[in-house]
């Protein structure tokens, strides 16, 4: 019993200047970020209802076999933003008391 192999579906298209989810208007790099930040793919998919739990593998694993693609801005760019929720969540905090 013999069963045929699929095809690699192409889950990242590259177009203005960027790589995108094949299809549909969410980028490479708003998935990632999600990953890089810790969570999981069901996460991602209920943060992007667009997306399918294929989708968000498909694009992880491009990321992991691409990481020549140059994600160092966003990621610095993410711990930024990180900082700035840590100095507002710390003085929130003080308000709330």
């Amino acid at each position: 019993m013999t069963s045929a192999l699929k095809r690699a579906k192409p889950y990242i298209e590259q177009r203005d200047g960027g790589y995108w989810i094949e299809g549909i208007r969410i980028s490479l790099d708003s998935v990632v970020y999600a990953f890089l930040n810790g969570e999981s793919p069901e996460s991602i998919t209920q943060n992007f209802p667009l997306l399918s739990l294929e989708q968000v593998y498909g694009a992880i694993t491009f990321y992991l076999d691409n990481q020549i693609l140059n994600f160092n801005q966003p990621i610095q760019h993410c711990s930024k933003v990180r900082k700035i929720q840590r100095y507002w969540r710390s003085h929130l905090i003080l308000l709330w008391h």
